[in-house]
């Protein structure tokens, strides 16, 4: 999974931003146009999208509309368009925050940075008698202390991230095993199986992690 997904369709302007981005340690991929950046995202998932709005084929607005019918990650809205009404379009459709071009590069970093900090460094991550400590990488349920290996912390945390969202099984392999993993889709199923016995699920009657038939898993 990448840090940062750029969708820009100005070349030099995203080579650029790339560029600024790595240099403080993201990793970055960037596309463009709003189809690829749909069609990576669903693969391979990210931490934040920075997106351009005026996009051939696809606009902005209409890829932002359909990330948030899956997945709550911040996306930034970065576009030249300044009206009033883009404004609070982007908004509405679930943006985080929408930034006129030409920006002061610094600022974008500083917002990039400020997104990270509040979404991705808190210490302690909860739900419903888990806690996840995100620092020590360790988990107490229902008050116990509980081993987890690193896939099915990484795993679980994600899915209590996203509580209450249906995450499609792909989505869940590529984000946690990688695109170029040699583990087939049985793993993520092992992993679950697991899951729910250290967090006392029955699986035919899960109250925590539940199977969305045909689709995925949910953390409810």
């Amino acid at each position: 999974m990448a840090d940062i997904l750029i969708v820009e369709d100005n070349t030099e302007l995203s080579a650029l931003l790339s560029d600024f981005l790595r240099d403080e340690g993201y990793t970055v991929t960037a596309v463009d146009t709003g189809e690829r950046a749909l069609e990576l995202f669903e693969r391979y998932g990210a931490k934040l999208v920075v997106l351009d709005i005026n996009l051939p084929g696809m606009d902005g607005f209409a890829v932002c509309s359909k990330l948030r019918e899956s997945t709550d990650t911040p996306i930034l809205i970065v576009s030249c368009r300044t009206e009033k009404d883009d404004k609070i379009n982007g908004l509405d459709l679930g943006a985080d925050d929408y930034i006129e071009k030409p920006y002061d590069i610094d600022i974008l970093i500083a917002k990039i940075k400020g997104i990270f900090r509040r979404r991705y460094q808190r210490e302690i991550l909860s739900a419903d008698g888990v806690e996840l400590n995100m620092v020590s990488r360790t988990a107490v349920i229902d008050g116990r202390e509980t081993e987890l290996t690193s896939k099915e912390f990484d795993l679980l945390a994600l899915l209590i991230s996203n509580r209450g969202k249906v995450m499609k099984k792909q989505y869940l392999f590529s984000t946690i095993w990688g695109s170029d993993s040699e583990s087939e889709m049985q793993t993520l199923h092992v992993h679950i199986n697991r899951l729910r016995a250290k967090l006392g699920d029955d699986p035919k009657n899960a109250r925590r992690l539940v199977t969305v038939w045909g689709v995925g898993f949910k953390y409810v």
